[in-house]
């Protein structure tokens, strides 16, 4: 039975979309799946912990067209601290862009890294939207997904599987625009201060 390690690579891990899209992995996965969110201090525990697994599944944000620092930090300590059986690595990526195929340069780089470092890659789910789309019915479309690769990754039968909302280009940029516009009126935070580079 496959036992898979879900690593949270988000830097907002706790409160994330990318928890989320790990607890419905969860959900869905018929064998055991166990969830470790990166933080700056247990790599090396995470580390340890990965040959007791079959299968790895990283979970994490698209941050400028590549990995999170989070999850970068990771894998170099990964790197330095091989475990002895390697299990096959599968990846959740979602981005805020609507197209998921703005993922495909860092899962590319997932991929680059499992070839030098001698890991099997299986799986990917490249999730467009990700940062909006749990909060709408297309949320079900996402579910669906997870769950196909809940099966790849249980039957070794290896997937590249794509997921976005099923609305144009136009209205996702209307939308997604009126969302922080709001959301930074709950913050006390205006358009115009969102729109220089002083806001952290």
């Amino acid at each position: 039975m496959g036992k898979v390690i879900i690593i949270n690579g988000s830097p907002r891990a706790p409160r994330s979309n990318s928890k989320e899209y790990g607890e419905i992995f969860s959900s869905y996965y018929k064998g055991q799946a166990d969830t470790f969110n990166i933080t700056k201090n247990n790599h090396k525990e995470i580390c340890s912990k990965i040959e007791d697994y079959t299968d790895i599944l990283l979970v994490f944000p698209l941050y400028a067209d590549a990995l999170p620092v989070t999850m970068l930090n990771f894998l170099k300590v990964l790197e330095e601290n091989p475990p002895k059986n390697k299990p096959k690595v599968s990846v959740i990526i979602n981005c805020g862009f609507i197209e998921p195929e703005q993922n495909n340069v860092c899962i590319d780089m997932v991929k680059l890294f499992c070839k030098q470092n001698t890991y099997e890659f299986n799986s990917v789910l490249s999730i467009g939207g990700g940062e909006a789309i749990l909060g709408t019915p297309f949320k079900i479309f996402v579910k669906w997904k997870i769950k196909k690769l809940g099966k790849s990754i249980y039957n070794n039968t290896p997937e590249n599987l794509r997921v976005t909302m099923p609305i144009s280009k136009k209205m996702y940029l209307k939308a997604s625009t009126n969302y922080w516009i709001n959301y930074g009126k709950r913050n006390s935070i205006t358009k115009s201060q969102m729109e220089t580079m002083k806001i952290e």
